[in-house]
């Protein structure tokens, strides 16, 4: 689902700190929440099954590329979607924190992150009156909009365990369901003409469980452990394989969006 920047204005365009929406944008993302479930898990085995520990340590990680993003002047691919996987790994630890750690039921951790998350819209929409990520220019705005994506990402983590372990609904009905939403968007934004920007968040929370799920059923071993009995059964291929080829995959989109921006940019500057 792509929109356009029809609203904004030329000066907005050049300022804004975050890309333009298009199937490359949605690939990307759903990679990115990908990877928040399965590197957040792998993360943790290689930090002593510690979620404590592995969450202080992305988070320092994350408030690095925080400063980093919040320090450029316009939307750089490297340093934004750095940002965006280590708040989506982030997001899944803090949900896991949660519930492994102080055994909040996923029913309340959706329900927190859920409000949390609208708190962040209405808070947003009452100092700026625009939810438009066009519109991301100021550092006011990239502070909403960053903070809305987070509890994006929490919630999303929560209420996809929620629907896909707790509700013993499995991983592939999961991704089929998500991904049966995120179709029903898009034919609402295209043939139902949906506000662009209702769309767009819609849509946006919708990949984060959908991406949940994918590492999951990747992940997940073919039959429960000893460890978690009554675990969902995945494809196995473990969270080393799955995180680091879909880290491959993101690098690889992020530098064809390097380059087709440069091809784009290279014939105007030929002509000035």
């Amino acid at each position: 689902m792509a929109t356009s920047r029809t609203n904004s204005t030329p000066a907005a365009d050049l300022l804004s700190k975050v890309p333009e929406v298009t199937l490359a944008f949605w690939v990307i993302k759903v990679l990115c929440t990908t990877v928040g479930e399965t590197f957040a898990d792998w993360l943790n085995g290689r930090l002593g099954d510690n979620l404590g520990r592995t969450t202080l340590a992305v988070g320092a990680l994350l408030v690095i590329a925080l400063i980093a993003q919040f320090r450029v002047h316009r939307y750089v691919p490297p340093v934004y979607w750095v940002v965006v996987v280590l708040l989506s790994v982030f997001g899944t630890l803090i949900t896991d924190n949660l519930t492994d750690g102080h055994d909040v039921p996923l029913t309340n951790s959706t329900i927190l992150f859920g409000g949390a998350m609208l708190v962040a819209f209405g808070a947003w929409w009452l100092s700026e009156r625009t939810l438009s990520i066009h519109s991301i220019y100021t550092g006011r705005r990239e502070a909403f909009y960053w903070t809305a994506i987070l509890f994006t990402f929490a919630l999303g983590t929560a209420a996809g365990d929620l629907i896909g372990e707790q509700y013993n609904l499995g991983y592939g009905i999961s991704v089929l369901l998500y991904a049966g939403l995120i179709g029903v968007v898009a034919i609402a934004y295209w043939r139902f003409h949906l506000n662009a920007i209702a769309a767009f968040w819609f849509a946006y929370i919708l990949t984060r469980p959908l991406g949940a799920s994918i590492g999951d059923l990747l992940s997940q071993p073919r039959t429960p452990t000893a460890d978690d009995p009554s675990a969902q059964p995945g494809l196995g291929l473990g969270t080393t394989l799955t995180s680091f080829v879909f880290l491959a995959a993101i690098l690889c989109v992020v530098v064809g969006m390097v380059r087709s921006a440069r091809s784009q940019s290279a014939p105007a500057e030929r002509s000035v």
